[in-house]
């Protein structure tokens, strides 16, 4: 069975192989944090709605990459 952190969790180091020490997110951090990913399912959801296509496919790419990268930019 996989163990899984919450994102939001300080406890999340453990999800991370290469990073060796994180640094504890503030509540405004986090709520941050889940805010872009609620908005980034919700756009992904409503381009699956919609159909599926190679444009698509790239759109949820792009989507899911989106966030990654606010993410980290917030989580550095």
């Amino acid at each position: 069975m996989t163990d899984f952190v919450d994102s939001k969790s300080d406890d999340r180091v453990v999800n991370n192989v290469m990073r060796h020490a994180y640094r504890v997110l503030s509540d405004d951090e986090k709520q941050t944090m889940q805010a872009i990913k609620d908005k980034g399912l919700e756009l992904h959801n409503l381009i699956e709605s919609i159909g599926q296509s190679r444009e698509l496919a790239i759109a949820n790419t792009k989507t899911e990459e989106a966030v990654m990268w606010a993410v980290k930019y917030l989580t550095k």
